[in-house]
């Protein structure tokens, strides 16, 4: 891991998500009755869990809504959930203000050109390797996993190595 990486990973307190892209692979399933169906990476739950174990929030800031975001939030005890979000920095600095945080204990994962004001912002930014180029521009760090398929888990991982809280989480048993 890079050192400037690692200085910026150490300071995080709040992980902020896209879901479209990020938390899945982009990936919009409709059904015949118009039920949106979204596929999401159990392992990236479970970096997610982790993060929240050691007491880093996480939250969901999304342009899109849907009622399968939502449950999913709830099976990872994610309460700051934020759809149909057109101006993600407006949720961004109530939530800065909310848990009395500064740019640098942020990290925020986004995948498209409606991410570029967070991923600059952020005291630590990431995109999937299959971001858009505008979104990998100006992310910290490009994961080596697409979005959906393990990236937030590889972004999780890091954050957890870089506080020195990797030990801690990989040695409990989670319920």
């Amino acid at each position: 891991m890079k050192k400037e990486i690692k200085d910026k990973a150490s300071k995080i307190k709040l992980l902020l998500l896209d879901v479209d892209g990020v938390m899945t692979d982009g990936s919009i399933i409709l059904d015949n009755n118009g039920n949106e169906l979204k596929r999401f990476h159990v392992r990236d739950g479970h970096g997610i869990r982790m993060l929240q174990k050691v007491g880093i929030t996480v939250g969901i800031i999304t342009g899109r809504k849907s009622k399968v975001v939502e449950v999913r939030a709830k099976e990872l005890g994610i309460k700051e959930v934020h759809q149909k979000i057109f101006k993600k920095s407006a949720v961004y600095e109530k939530l800065l203000k909310k848990y009395k945080c500064k740019d640098e204990n942020v990290a925020f994962m986004g995948d498209d050109i409606v991410d570029q004001e967070l991923l600059k912002r952020a005291g630590l930014s990431a995109a999937p390797c299959d971001a858009e180029e505008v979104a990998k521009k100006f992310a910290d760090m490009v994961t080596k996993r697409g979005g959906g398929r393990g990236a937030v888990r590889e972004f999780t991982d890091l954050i957890l190595k870089a506080t020195g809280l990797w030990k801690q989480v990989s040695e409990e048993t989670f319920g």
